[in-house]
């Protein structure tokens, strides 16, 4: 139960930091900065995996988990744009 709570905690200020630094106005509540922060941080353990940067299972760092979220949130804006 705490590993849940504590990557919920982990998602949302993980989307918080991608959100700030990105540039532009992206509406999203809290949910899905924390749904964000959370894909972010898989997207960044997969990658890391693949790469041989980390070990299968290991979570991946905070740098990485912001980059990924970063990526995914630029994904979103070009989704939603040509909608």
């Amino acid at each position: 139960m705490l590993s849940l709570i504590g990557t919920i905690i982990v998602g949302f200020v993980v989307g918080l930091i991608a959100r700030a630094v990105k540039p532009g106005d992206d509406q999203l509540g809290w949910i899905m900065t924390t749904v964000l922060g959370i894909a972010g941080s898989l997207l960044a353990s997969y990658v890391g995996v693949a790469m041989g940067w980390y070990a299968q299972g290991a979570p991946a760092g905070w740098i990485a988990s912001v980059v990924g979220a970063i990526v995914l949130l630029v994904i979103y804006g070009l989704i939603k744009k040509k909608v």
